[in-house]
């Protein structure tokens, strides 16, 4: 038995193209996953007497994300931002999703590239919304000065506060989402390649259940946590919002 390398997993040659402009299976999901996150738009604004199944699927999604991400994290005021943070949810699940549909098995979200994006993405809106709403001192002033903060510590809380809003928070935002994918991948492709070797005729054959059960256990899983890596991911770019904009510390 050999386990492929981890490039192997991961990195996929192009079909069409070169490296730098090529098409691979990557940017194929990236491309299916925008389409079908543009079908829940669509399905969602078609105005019928009775609406279908689809139709009432989107309807349901759009008040998911209203009322499990955008009230909770901004309130009324930050409905303006369901169609960014929907976009959000269902674009990173169905790339997320991928991970399990036969003949594709690769999550687009494992690829460090996707996470960063949609991470500096959102990085630029929040601090564009702060600066919209408070102006550029007041901004400031609002993400590095804790209120109450005795000014002997400022010294030391400012320099903290500045790691943390502008350095470490983009950083943490992109790897949370990356890295649960990638060991999620890892994992399938482990048990899957466990399950390869033993499918032989051979007296340890009798431990093939044992892979095969953990290969069904994880792709499981695996839809839980793509659905959850995609609520997480929207829901705290819905919390860094309303931070960035909030007038209370």
């Amino acid at each position: 038995m050999e386990f492929p390398p981890l490039g192997h997993i991961t990195d996929w040659p192009e079909f069409i193209g070169d490296d730098t402009w090529g098409i691979n299976k990557v940017v194929l999901i990236y491309a299916m996953a925008a389409i079908l996150t543009m079908l829940v738009f669509i399905l969602g604004n078609r105005k019928q007497m009775v609406p279908t199944g689809a139709q009432n699927l989107a309807e349901m999604s759009v008040e998911f994300v209203e009322d499990q991400i955008v009230l909770p994290t901004m309130g009324t005021d930050g409905l303006k931002w369901t169609p960014y943070l929907l976009s959000l949810f269902f674009f990173i699940f169905f790339c997320n999703i991928f991970e399990i549909v036969p003949l594709i098995q690769m999550p687009a979200t494992a690829r460090i590239a996707l996470p960063a994006f949609l991470a500096l993405l959102s990085y630029v809106l929040y601090h564009a919304a702060g600066l919209r709403s408070h102006g550029f001192f007041g901004y400031l002033k609002h993400t590095l000065i804790i209120p109450g903060v005795p000014k002997a510590m400022l010294l030391l809380v400012i320099p903290i506060e500045f790691i943390s809003n502008y350095i470490a928070r983009p950083f943490s935002h992109a790897v949370r989402l990356f890295a649960n994918m990638l060991a999620g991948h890892i994992l399938l492709v482990t048990f899957a390649v466990l399950t390869s070797a033993l499918w032989v005729s051979a007296w340890y054959a009798i431990f093939l259940p044992l892979p095969l059960i953990g290969v069904i256990f994880f792709t499981l899983f695996e839809v839980g946590v793509s659905f959850l890596q995609a609520y997480v991911f929207a829901l705290l770019t819905g919390v860094y919002i309303g931070l960035s904009v909030s007038h209370e510390h």
